[in-house]
Protein backbone atom coordinates (compact mmCIF):
# COMPACT_ATOMS: atom_id res chain seq x y z
CA UNK A 1 0.00 0.00 0.00
CA UNK A 2 1.36 3.22 -0.98
CA UNK A 3 1.93 6.47 1.57
CA UNK A 4 0.08 9.28 1.28
CA UNK A 5 2.80 11.58 1.10
CA UNK A 6 4.34 9.29 -2.04
CA UNK A 7 1.11 9.50 -4.25
CA UNK A 8 0.66 10.74 -7.56
CA UNK A 9 -1.38 14.17 -7.77
CA UNK A 10 -4.86 13.57 -8.51
CA UNK A 11 -5.55 17.36 -9.47
CA UNK A 12 -2.23 18.69 -10.98
CA UNK A 13 -0.96 16.57 -13.91
CA UNK A 14 2.37 14.75 -13.62
CA UNK A 15 3.90 17.11 -16.53
CA UNK A 16 2.45 19.85 -17.28
CA UNK A 17 2.76 23.29 -19.52
CA UNK A 18 1.50 27.05 -18.07
CA UNK A 19 1.08 30.31 -19.31
CA UNK A 20 2.09 32.43 -16.30
CA UNK A 21 2.02 36.31 -15.80
CA UNK A 22 3.78 38.03 -13.06
CA UNK A 23 3.69 41.34 -11.46
CA UNK A 24 6.46 43.10 -9.03
CA UNK A 25 6.22 46.05 -6.83
CA UNK A 26 2.82 46.65 -8.99
CA UNK A 27 4.92 46.61 -12.69
CA UNK A 28 3.99 43.72 -15.03
CA UNK A 29 6.67 41.75 -15.52
CA UNK A 30 6.19 40.17 -18.49
CA UNK A 31 4.36 36.68 -19.98
CA UNK A 32 5.89 33.65 -19.80
CA UNK A 33 5.83 30.15 -19.34
CA UNK A 34 6.00 27.60 -16.75
CA UNK A 35 7.24 24.46 -17.26
CA UNK A 36 6.11 21.94 -14.49
CA UNK A 37 6.22 17.92 -13.09
CA UNK A 38 4.81 16.76 -10.06
CA UNK A 39 6.59 13.97 -8.65
CA UNK A 40 5.15 11.11 -6.86
CA UNK A 41 6.77 12.36 -3.38
CA UNK A 42 4.75 15.89 -4.37
CA UNK A 43 7.93 17.72 -5.15
CA UNK A 44 7.96 20.25 -8.34
CA UNK A 45 10.70 20.58 -10.94
CA UNK A 46 10.80 22.16 -14.10
CA UNK A 47 10.96 25.61 -15.51
CA UNK A 48 10.28 29.05 -15.30
CA UNK A 49 10.77 31.57 -18.26
CA UNK A 50 9.93 34.69 -19.27
CA UNK A 51 12.64 36.29 -21.21
CA UNK A 52 13.79 33.44 -23.37
CA UNK A 53 15.59 31.63 -20.80
CA UNK A 54 14.34 28.55 -18.91
CA UNK A 55 15.10 28.92 -15.45
CA UNK A 56 14.92 26.16 -12.86
CA UNK A 57 12.41 25.76 -10.06
CA UNK A 58 11.95 23.47 -7.12
CA UNK A 59 9.53 23.15 -4.70
CA UNK A 60 6.35 20.80 -3.32
CA UNK A 61 2.55 20.76 -4.09
CA UNK A 62 0.06 20.24 -0.86
CA UNK A 63 -2.30 17.92 -2.22
CA UNK A 64 -4.78 18.09 0.25
CA UNK A 65 -4.57 22.12 0.72
CA UNK A 66 -4.16 22.34 -3.37
CA UNK A 67 -1.22 24.63 -2.39
CA UNK A 68 1.97 25.23 -4.64
CA UNK A 69 5.16 26.89 -3.32
CA UNK A 70 8.57 26.94 -5.40
CA UNK A 71 11.78 28.67 -5.94
CA UNK A 72 14.22 30.09 -8.57
CA UNK A 73 17.01 31.06 -8.72
CA UNK A 74 15.55 34.85 -8.93
CA UNK A 75 12.41 34.60 -7.20
CA UNK A 76 10.09 32.50 -4.35
CA UNK A 77 5.99 31.59 -5.23
CA UNK A 78 3.50 30.75 -3.01
CA UNK A 79 -0.01 30.12 -4.50
CA UNK A 80 -2.87 28.30 -4.65
CA UNK A 81 -5.08 26.28 -7.26
CA UNK A 82 -8.77 26.96 -8.79
CA UNK A 83 -10.00 25.05 -10.66
CA UNK A 84 -12.80 25.34 -13.26
CA UNK A 85 -14.82 22.64 -15.34
CA UNK A 86 -16.23 24.19 -18.64
CA UNK A 87 -19.01 21.72 -20.11
CA UNK A 88 -19.66 23.48 -22.83
CA UNK A 89 -16.20 22.95 -24.52
CA UNK A 90 -15.01 20.46 -22.47
CA UNK A 91 -12.15 21.34 -20.83
CA UNK A 92 -11.05 22.22 -17.52
CA UNK A 93 -8.92 24.87 -16.56
CA UNK A 94 -6.36 25.47 -13.96
CA UNK A 95 -5.26 28.29 -12.21
CA UNK A 96 -2.49 28.70 -9.60
CA UNK A 97 -2.44 32.45 -8.31
CA UNK A 98 -0.18 33.54 -5.51
CA UNK A 99 2.62 35.79 -4.25
CA UNK A 100 5.74 36.03 -5.33
CA UNK A 101 9.44 37.48 -3.41
CA UNK A 102 12.55 38.48 -5.37
CA UNK A 103 15.51 37.00 -3.73
CA UNK A 104 18.45 38.97 -2.95
CA UNK A 105 21.19 39.69 -6.14
CA UNK A 106 21.22 38.88 -8.96
CA UNK A 107 17.93 40.07 -8.77
CA UNK A 108 17.24 43.59 -10.12
CA UNK A 109 14.26 43.74 -7.95
CA UNK A 110 15.73 42.49 -4.86
CA UNK A 111 13.44 42.03 -2.07
CA UNK A 112 10.34 43.41 -3.76
CA UNK A 113 6.96 41.64 -3.66
CA UNK A 114 4.88 40.90 -6.04
CA UNK A 115 1.98 38.88 -7.56
CA UNK A 116 1.53 35.93 -10.34
CA UNK A 117 -0.83 34.02 -11.88
CA UNK A 118 -0.78 30.39 -14.12
CA UNK A 119 -3.34 28.93 -16.28
CA UNK A 120 -3.70 25.64 -18.29
CA UNK A 121 -5.93 23.61 -19.99
CA UNK A 122 -6.90 20.03 -19.84
CA UNK A 123 -9.26 18.11 -22.00
CA UNK A 124 -12.81 17.01 -19.73
CA UNK A 125 -12.58 13.66 -21.40
CA UNK A 126 -9.01 12.58 -20.93
CA UNK A 127 -6.96 11.54 -18.20
CA UNK A 128 -4.97 14.36 -17.03
CA UNK A 129 -1.78 12.53 -18.32
CA UNK A 130 -2.73 13.88 -22.11
CA UNK A 131 -1.73 16.45 -24.02
CA UNK A 132 -2.04 19.70 -22.17
CA UNK A 133 -2.09 22.86 -23.90
CA UNK A 134 -1.65 26.18 -22.39
CA UNK A 135 -2.88 29.87 -22.78
CA UNK A 136 -2.13 32.97 -21.30
CA UNK A 137 -4.89 35.11 -20.33
CA UNK A 138 -4.54 39.07 -21.01
CA UNK A 139 -6.40 41.54 -19.43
Amino acid sequence: MADASQSISKVLPPFSIWGVYASVAGRPVVWGKLVMRVLPDQRVQGTIQFRGTPIPIEGSWNESAQQIVFHSPYAAYSGHLTIYDDVQIQLRHLVLTGRLRMLPPPSLQAGEYGTWVATTDINLHRESTTKISYRIFRK
